[in-house]
Parts: C-alpha cells; structure tokens; sequence
C-alpha cells in the first residue's frame, strides 16, 4: 500500500509538468495581446514602445522557453508571480477566494452523500415499488434541473417567507467572513448555495448508487450470505453497500474536483467571489499567469482526488490489493 502510495506521488510530478505544458502551450494560442487589453481599458491611446515597456512587466519579453521554464519553478514553488492585469501575486488572488470555494464544494459534498446513498440504497432495495419511483423522480429532477435557476428559485423562496413571517425581505451577507470567526455568519453565506449545487450533486450520486446496489445484490455472494441465515442489515451494510460504493466514491471524487472551479454559474447568482468568479475574470482579462495559475490548481485538486479515491478502493474491496 505505501509503495503504491509513493509511487502514485512520484507520478504527480510528471502528470503536472505535462499538463503545465499543455495550458502553456493553449494559452499562447488564444488570440490577443494583455498588455494592448490593459493599456486600452481606460479609453487612452499608446504606442509600441508603451506596449514593450508592459511586456517587459509581464515577463512577455523573454523567449517562450524561458516563460515556461519559469512557470513550471514557480508551479512546486506556489509562486505564480504578479496577475498581469491587476499587478497583485497570483498566489494572494487564490488564496483569498480558495476558502470560500473551498467550503461551498465540502458543504455540498456532505450534503449530496447524506441524501444520496441512503435514497440510493433504500430505491435498490425496493426496486420497481413506489418508494423507487419516488427516489428515481427526485434523482432525475436533480439532474435535469440547473444549478443557477434553483438558485434563484431558492432566493425568491426566502425572500417570500421571511417577508411573510417578518414583514421584511432577509437576504445572507454578500461579504465572506470566515467560519472561525464567525459561524452562523459564515454559515448564512454558504447554506444556500452548497444546498443548491448539493442537490443536483445527490442526484447523480443517486443514480449511480442504485445502479450499482442492483448489480451487487445479483451477486452469488449475496446469495449465499442470505442463505447463511444472515440477517438483512448485515447483509445491505456489510456485504453488498461497501462494494457497491466503489465507482460512488469515484464519482463523488470527480465531481468534488469539479464543484473548486465549476461554479461560475452558482457564484454569479449567489453572488460569491470564489474561484469560478475569478476564473472568468482571468480569461476576460487575457491575464495568462492568473488563467495558467487557476487551471493548475484544478488540475492537482483532480490529481490528489483520483489518488484519494484509488486509497479508499482497498478499504472499501478487501478483494483490492496494491502489490
């Protein structure tokens, strides 16, 4: 198991290094110049030698190799320099919008597992009655249903009942307070939107945990563990869940890695500025560092995720072993 571990650390460092080159190589594909973006933005006029001196800011004046010499320094260094656009160290712009991030994609993770594998499970066990129909309606409403209008149907909920209980409108805080420094403050801002994002999220773990109940409980070694004189629990929770739940922890990897930079959306409505926000604005902005820099670190959030997931294989399957 530790060989396997350290040998799938050894591998991130070749795995970043290939994707660094490839966001690299995209980015000085898109069309566009930053430093004619920025010194446009205010309405004035400039010439080349305005625009020579703002590559040579930028660091746009080196040669290619050297730009990705450096970036990929700076990448195991967690030193992305300046943001060309607004001139503050990458590194400070994503740690100040990482929490928050952060803390909606947790929130809603626990909330779509809450919901997911026991509604999953219980729609498996009682396949084809109506309890199933109404596991399966909910799940594919999640799913059909967009993150960004439940949203603001949530908004406009809260809205109505506060005004009716109170008589007047409640909205949560716009600006971010840590959970540490204050909780229900904290919690007020994030409730809303993790619910949101965590019900669809549910929704597709749902699914794929009664497909993957149903499969497991055909299984001969189910079969024989009722035929044993087993009771029922044991059997769900013991034999047939933990193998179940592998490609559910798969999945939930996979969708955990994809809630730190994927809420463009959510954020926008919720009005957040976490790192969706900020990948937008880095890509209108044609700010190359911050872009490179936002793209990286999902990147290794999906690395570490699968490598999580991978672990977690051998407990849940003894039949798993890492030689």
């Amino acid at each position: 198991m530790y060989r396997y571990i350290i040998n799938r650390l050894v591998l991130v460092i070749p795995t970043l290094v290939g994707a660094a080159a490839l966001v690299f190589a995209l980015m000085r594909l898109i069309p566009g110049d930053i430093c004619v973006v920025r010194l446009a933005s205010g309405g004035g006029t400039f010439n080349a030698h305005a625009v020579a001196v703002c590559h040579a800011e930028v660091g746009l004046d080196q040669s290619v190799p050297v730009q990705f010499v450096n970036f990929v320094i700076g990448l195991f260094r967690f030193d992305f320099g300046p943001s060309m656009w607004s001139g503050k160290p990458v590194s400070e712009e994503i740690l100040a919008r990482l929490p928050i991030s952060l803390e909606v994609a947790l929130l809603a993770t626990v909330i779509a597992v809450l919901i997911a594998i026991p509604l999953g499970t219980i729609s498996a066990l009682k396949q084809n009655s109506w309890t199933d129909v109404v596991v399966r309606t909910v799940a594919i409403a999640g799913i059909a249903t967009p993150s960004f209008w439940l949203g603001i149907l949530v908004i406009l909920a809260i809205l109505d009942i506060t005004q009716a209980i109170s008589g007047t409108p409640w909205m949560p805080p716009i600006d971010y307070v840590s959970l540490w420094d204050d909780p229900i403050r904290n919690l007020s801002i994030v409730i809303c939107p993790a619910v949101t994002v965590g019900y669809r999220y549910s929704a597709v773990t749902m699914r794929m945990t009664r497909s993957a109940m149903l499969e497991v409980l055909r299984e001969d070694y189910i079969r024989t563990a009722r035929a044993k004189g087993l009771i029922e629990k044991l059997v769900v929770n013991r034999h047939a869940l933990k193998n179940a739940l592998l490609p559910v922890v798969t999945l939930i990897g996979i969708e955990f890695a994809f809630l730190i930079g994927g809420l463009v959306v959510t954020e926008q409505v919720f009005n957040l500025n976490g790192i969706g926000r900020l990948f937008v604005l880095a890509v209108q902005n044609q700010d190359y560092t911050l872009t490179q820099a936002l793209v990286m670190l999902t990147v290794v959030v999906f690395v570490l995720c699968n490598l999580i997931v991978d672990v977690l294989y051998a407990w849940l399957d003894p039949r798993i072993r890492y030689a």
